[in-house]
């Protein structure tokens, strides 16, 4: 099963390749890119870091007894994981958020992997009620419903994580999960405001992406606002192409449709947002990893913070 889905992946991969060599589509390309201005340029990438820094708040408000402080080194965490994810195939790069705290903070690996877990889940609740908010045409009961199912199970899930249990005594199997469901409890209850990073990353980051996707395609933000959540939706889905190449490009052209923007033009300026976002990414990742005093768990915390206010 999992070779059959990383064969669809590569499948969809190779076919925006091949898209993109018939009839000079990348010169196309590039000339989408070359009319961009330095204005729109500059301000989609504040957008990105002011994302980045959003996300390393949330990790900071969640391991903040662990992290003492050292603010930067949660940064550098978000900024080398983002990366990852970003380049590596089959969304392989989600295994350096648990190896990176591990190594950095002394994090064991089950509260890691538990934190991660709750972090992509808010992710995606957060993109699914705005995807149910906004989307055309959906019948107002129908809206209604799923937002507030949606609510309902993000506000349930880690409270029935925390209710006692007897998982640990009903045999080894169980055991291992009555420990991830306590890890996944404890990375709830730390993080006092998880859902307000979580929705201020995601307000900035769309946002970001919409404004250089408008400009991309010459429409106003509205348009580039449908593109950029077809886009991150799409990087939902368990199938993902290598480094995400075809799936987000395929999002964002098909939302793009009901908008007036015809399919060939909605990959291009789909695929020039996708190397934008990863150029970002990967600048951003490596200047992180470069830095000093990211790779031990006895780094000083005069050396590496960047002081928070305690709340």
């Amino acid at each position: 099963m999992k070779g059959g889905k990383h064969l669809i992946a590569l499948a969809l991969t190779l076919a925006l390749a091949l898209w993109l060599l018939e009839d000079r589509r990348w010169a196309e390309l590039g000339a989408a890119l070359a009319r961009l201005s330095v204005e729109s340029i500059a301000l989609a990438a504040a957008g990105f870091f002011l994302s980045y820094l959003l996300r390393a708040a949330r990790v900071y408000d969640e391991f903040r007894h662990d992290a003492g402080g050292r603010f930067g080194a949660c940064l550098r965490i978000v900024l080398m994981h983002n990366a990852a994810v970003n380049v590596v195939p089959f969304r392989g790069g989600e295994a350096a958020f648990p190896l990176l705290l591990g190594k950095v903070f002394g994090t064991p690996l089950t509260r890691a992997l538990a934190s991660l877990f709750w972090f992509r889940l808010q992710d995606a609740l957060v993109v699914a009620v705005v995807a149910l908010a906004v989307w055309p045409e959906l019948p107002l009961a129908l809206r209604g419903a799923g937002m507030s199912a949606l609510v309902l199970f993000a506000w349930a899930l880690p409270r029935w994580a925390r209710r006692p249990h007897d998982w640990a005594e009903r045999g080894a199997f169980a055991g291992k999960l009555a420990r991830l469901r306590d890890a996944f409890a404890e990375s709830a209850r730390h993080a006092r405001l998880g859902w307000f990073w979580t929705v201020a990353n995601w307000s900035v980051k769309l946002a970001a992406q919409a404004w250089l996707l408008a400009a991309l395609l010459g429409v106003h933000m509205g348009t580039g606002a449908a593109g950029a959540l077809g886009a991150e939706l799409a990087a939902i889905f368990p199938i993902q192409g290598i480094a995400g190449f075809g799936t987000y490009e395929a999002g964002a052209a098909a939302t793009l449709l009901p908008n007036g923007v015809t399919l060939a033009d909605g990959l291009r300026a789909a695929l020039a947002l996708h190397l934008f976002v990863i150029a970002c990414a990967l600048s951003a990742g490596g200047v992180a990893a470069l830095l000093p005093g990211s790779n031990s768990t006895t780094e000083s915390a005069s050396a590496d913070s960047v002081e928070v206010p305690k709340s």
